[in-house]
């Protein structure tokens, strides 16, 4: 859905850094560079990024209010 505030591993805060990693991917870079540029260093914390699935478009038509 969102990425996690904290990486499963090591318990590291990576939250902050996504939407810059975003934007970076949009405009081109390739994983690498743009999580290197990001500062996310730690091959577990890098495993967050790269694994992540971003589903919340496809499920938030699902999630209305009850009544």
């Amino acid at each position: 859905m969102i990425i996690p505030v904290r990486c499963f591993s090591c318990g590291a805060v990576i939250a902050h850094k996504w939407e810059e990693f975003n934007e970076k991917m949009d405009a081109g870079t390739d994983m690498k560079t743009a999580l290197d540029e990001v500062g996310i260093e730690r091959y577990c914390c890098r495993r967050m990024y790269v694994s992540h699935i971003d589903l919340i478009t496809e499920v938030a038509p699902f999630s209305t209010p009850r009544e």
